[in-house]
């Protein structure tokens, strides 16, 4: 079978907020914890195909691909697959963005398959996955509730 998650959470902070920070590849080795660089490799209209490298593994390993990430502000969604899929077979993710009565409410969802001669399989990956983006998430939600000056104490936002 192949490999598919669901995970998701809410971000007390408007949604133009979340959707600017999230889809602002640049800044994604600030924002998410396991990235050390994006190279943008092309931009047209609102696909970007970009190189993530990774920090280096337990063993010293340093993970990188192309992606190819296609937003759409009118659906709040974010379309991105792996170019380059390495160890899989297809790598598939899809962002949905909604406003929710705490803030903004941000899912990924991803389909993927590894290879046969991957070193894991689809279960220890949807495992893996499931864990990261949890993460992930968290630490994302952690950094744009910092940013949004309404969620600031009011001495905060004077100074």
């Amino acid at each position: 079978m192949p490999g598919h998650t669901e995970n998701e959470i809410v971000i007390a902070a408007p949604l133009d907020l979340v959707w600017d920070v999230t889809n602002d590849l640049e800044s994604w080795p600030r924002l998410f914890s396991e990235y050390a660089s994006v190279e943008i490799l092309e931009r047209d209209g609102a696909r970007t195909t970009f190189r993530l490298t990774m920090h280096p593994d337990e063993n010293g390993k340093v993970w990188s691909w192309v992606s190819e990430r296609t937003t759409d502000r009118a659906s709040l969604t974010v379309n991105a697959r792996r170019v380059e899929p390495g160890p899989f077979q297809h790598m598939n993710i899809r962002w949905e963005y909604a406003e929710v009565p705490s803030g903004t409410r941000m899912r990924w969802t991803q389909d993927f398959a590894m290879r046969p001669d991957a070193p894991v399989d689809d279960a220890w990956m949807t495992d893996n996955i499931n864990r990261n983006s949890k993460i992930q998430m968290e630490l994302i939600r952690n950094k744009i509730e910092q940013r949004d000056p309404e969620r600031r104490p009011a001495a905060v936002r004077a100074n």
